[in-house]
């Protein structure tokens, strides 16, 4: 038995027929018959009886529509849970970032988030491949992932929500001989050691794509995929490295410098399962991840110059 099958016997006990039972609920007098005839399999015992034309509620008939009052009843109190939980402005919302994304989103979301009454935010560090971050949808409520211009699009399984578009920037010590120069090619920097992440993150792809443009093997002395960490390693002089233009965290020995002639930007999304959206508390997130990305992207005063320091320092995620 379900709920649409009690009503149509609690309501053939109040109104006395099928057809009055029709024309209450607006659909058609066969439709209920089949409601009845469906419900009647699950029970062992009569629940409706001819009474001359009409078709009227035995005493099992008339004991479960009383009991079908009840089961509306419940039903009612848990709608109104539910859609008080989906509207609640304050509710719980957990929320995974690879660690330049953290870096950069967290502390605006938190400042952003920090007044009376909004959503209560649990966070988490996930760096992960990218045929990772889907999945971690199934733990949290919103996941911040990444994926280079030329790297397969997320699955339709997720909702995506595209933030921010950044480059990817060549990264080295302020008092390097590349550093003079406005713009580099793969060519450029293709004699140069080189640190970068592990196989099977984002920014090999790109660290690839310069090596097939200057048509010889990059020589990659490290692999590190903490940003903070290659920062310190670059500004000794340890190599140059791949460096998100916005996210990253500053490091004043370090400049950055725009490269060309390959696909040097990624992306980052906020990946979710289309149902947490309905949550309220869930959408004010969302809404705030964007302005935090404007800002982040506003950030940005376009000063490449070799006496500039970077404004963020380098790394995997």
């Amino acid at each position: 038995m379900d709920e649409r099958q009690l009503r149509v016997l609690r309501e053939l006990g109040e109104l006395g027929s099928v057809t009055a039972v029709a024309e209450a609920l607006l659909v058609t007098p066969s439709a209920i018959s089949q409601q009845l005839r469906l419900l009647q399999r699950s029970i062992p015992v009569p629940l409706t009886e001819r009474d001359g034309r009409r078709l009227v509620l035995t005493a099992a008939g008339q004991a479960l529509a009383g009991a079908a009052i009840d089961v509306e009843r419940a039903l009612a109190r848990a709608r109104h849970t539910m859609d008080d939980f989906v509207d609640q402005p304050d509710g719980h919302v957990s929320l995974a970032a690879f660690h330049s994304a953290a870096g950069a989103f967290c502390p605006l979301l938190l400042r952003g988030l920090g007044g009376p009454g909004g959503p209560r935010l649990t966070l988490a560090d996930e760096d992960v491949a990218q045929d990772q971050f889907p999945p971690l949808t199934r733990e949290y409520d919103l996941v911040l992932a990444h994926r280079l211009d030329h790297a397969p699009p997320w699955p339709n399984t997720v909702t995506v929500t595209e933030l921010l578009h950044e480059p990817l920037d060549v990264a080295m010590p302020a008092d390097h001989p590349l550093a003079a120069r406005r713009r580099l090619t793969p060519r450029d920097v293709a004699d140069q050691p080189w640190i970068t992440v592990h196989d099977g993150f984002p920014l090999m792809a790109t660290i690839e794509a310069i090596a097939t443009a200057a048509n010889r093997r990059l020589d990659i002395v490290h692999r590190i995929n903490e940003f903070t960490v290659v920062a310190e390693v670059v500004a000794a002089g340890g190599g140059l490295a791949l460096m998100p233009r916005w996210t990253a965290r500053p490091h004043p020995a370090v400049v950055l410098r725009p490269l060309g002639g390959v696909h040097a930007r990624r992306h980052i999304d906020a990946l979710h399962r289309p149902e947490r959206t309905a949550r309220r508390a869930v959408r004010t997130v969302l809404s705030e991840l964007q302005r935090a990305a404007a800002t982040i992207r506003s950030q940005d005063g376009g000063t490449r110059g070799p006496d500039a320091a970077v404004r963020r320092a380098p790394g995997t995620a």
